[in-house]
């Protein structure tokens, strides 16, 4: 039995250990890859292209730095594990940003630009002209170096090839969420709905727009990542990871995303998996029980704690963000859903503040 699967591996034991690790390392060590992605970045050719290169750091950054705190259960690893996790979270962000304002409402554009997603867990893919089908084509070959990083760091991990099948699940399902969520606007909800018949069966508890949620975060694969530093996991542990993780983990993260950009995505016109509720009451009771199912589910890995800090984490982070104020629904729901919090909860949202108005 391996080190992961005995719960042996050294993650940190409560709140106050993982915020040592975050403030001591990850979160300098990120800063610090992306601004080695920033500097590459304003070298792209392309003014579009470049343009949402650097916004997506720039407005995004809180994604790379939630992403690195599975590099702080592993500490001797993050060499590895902040550069993989910083690039394949820019990656994301970059052509989310790519397809939320894109030129192109093409299908196959974006199923080629989030290709590049599916090459990063590749080791051996041979990256292609991801621009092929769109009009902007000159990053410098920006893109490129990022899925070329992912595989170069991803191929120092002992134990991929045991997870490497459920991190390509994971990005599967990414992909098609990606592209049909960014098509016409007439046209993206039943898509959305269609897909939701063929793969819902995975997560039959959760609606339509819940499931596509889940399909859109990125922690199932980081989570993924951690196990893999282990070059005994197993195929199994790969898979009951995966599972404790996606759904409910997966779509909490993804549903307060949603939240708390309300007004923002109305203002874009993007849409929003928060919309889809009859109203406020039952949006309230459906995220709590996301909550709980999250929490029932990943008592099912080693390193619980770990797993329930992350929850913790993400509800503190979420509900903490300067956003919910400025919309009073989102603010009524940030206040019944932080009712009664537990202390951990309570200690990252006091950190979550704290981070935003001193180390930004």
């Amino acid at each position: 039995m391996s080190e992961f699967e005995q719960g042996r591996y050294l993650s940190p034991r409560g709140p106050i250990g993982l915020m040592s690790r975050v403030y001591k390392y990850v979160l300098p060590e990120v800063r610090e890859c992306l601004h080695f992605w920033r500097e590459d970045a304003e070298g792209i050719p392309d003014p579009e292209l470049r343009k949402q290169a650097l916004a997506s750091i720039e407005t995004k950054q809180f994604h790379c730095e939630g992403g690195g705190i599975y590099a702080a259960g592993n500490l001797a690893m993050r060499h590895i594990l902040i550069p993989l996790i910083v690039a394949y979270q820019t990656i994301s962000d970059y052509l989310d940003n790519l397809c939320d304002r894109s030129t192109s409402l093409d299908p196959a554009d974006f199923r080629l630009l989030h290709q590049s997603m599916l090459d990063a867990i590749n080791p051996i893919a041979e990256p292609v002209n991801y621009y092929a089908l769109r009009s902007e084509q000159n990053d410098g070959g920006y893109l490129q170096r990022l899925v070329q990083k992912c595989q170069e760091m991803i191929s120092k991990l002992p134990g991929y090839s045991a997870a490497a099948s459920e991190i390509h699940d994971l990005a599967v399902l990414y992909t098609d969420l990606q592209v049909y969520k960014h098509i016409q606007p007439e046209l993206r909800e039943d898509a959305l709905q269609e897909w939701w018949k063929a793969e819902g069966n995975r997560a039959p508890h959760l609606q339509w727009n819940e499931f596509a949620a889940a399909t859109g975060s990125t922690l199932g694969v980081f989570m993924l990542f951690l196990a893999a530093c282990d070059p005994k996991l197993s195929t199994s542990a790969s898979a009951t990871i995966r599972s404790a993780y996606f759904p409910n983990v997966c779509g909490l993260h993804i549903m307060l995303d949603y939240l708390i950009d309300q007004d923002e995505d109305l203002a874009g016109g993007d849409l929003n998996f928060c919309n889809y509720y009859d109203n406020t009451d039952i949006m309230l009771n459906r995220l709590a029980s996301i909550v709980e199912w999250a929490r029932k589910d990943v008592r099912s890995l080693p390193e619980t704690s770990m797993h329930r800090m992350v929850i913790e984490g993400l509800l503190a982070l979420y509900l903490s963000d300067p956003k919910v104020s400025e919309q009073r629904e989102v603010r009524m729901i940030s206040k019944r859903l932080m009712k009664g919090s537990p202390l951990t909860r309570l200690f990252f949202f006091v950190n979550s503040r704290w981070i935003r108005k001193h180390m930004y």
